[in-house]
């Protein structure tokens, strides 16, 4: 699916009025939702970080660093993640769709800034204007 599809068949399911107040802070509900999913995994694991990489989980159940409850837990932690970020892109899509933005755009304004930005050497700093 590409964006402008995506922008426009998520819209079919808002409910709230238009009311930009819903899907803005809905975003920030949403992204915690996210940072919980990380926070709860580290908490059931004794401090250890979902491995992103199913290469990497499998040369470490091979070699026994892991056991294979912990690949299931992190395959689990996977399928969770998808569906909260996918509610994130919901939120920002409506943001886009009630302040009549496109969403399409500003994802290439976001790669445009960003390759500014690497091509200057200032990817890594703080700072919106960098």
């Amino acid at each position: 699916m590409n964006a402008p599809t995506y922008q426009k068949e998520a819209h079919r399911f808002s409910t709230y009025g238009n009311n930009p107040m819903y899907p803005a802070l809905g975003l920030a509900e949403e992204a915690g939702e996210v940072s919980g999913k990380f926070a709860k995994f580290i908490r059931k694991h004794d401090g250890i970080e979902p491995i992103a990489s199913a290469k990497v989980v499998e040369k470490k159940i091979e070699s026994g660093e892991l056991d294979a409850i912990f690949a299931d837990d992190i395959a689990e932690f996977k399928k969770n993640l998808s569906k909260e970020l996918g509610d994130v892109l919901w939120m920002v899509a409506e943001l886009c769709t009630v302040y009549g933005l496109d969403l399409e755009e500003v994802m290439e304004e976001n790669i445009a800034k960003l390759t500014d930005r690497l091509t200057r050497g200032v990817i890594i700093g703080e700072g919106d204007n960098r």
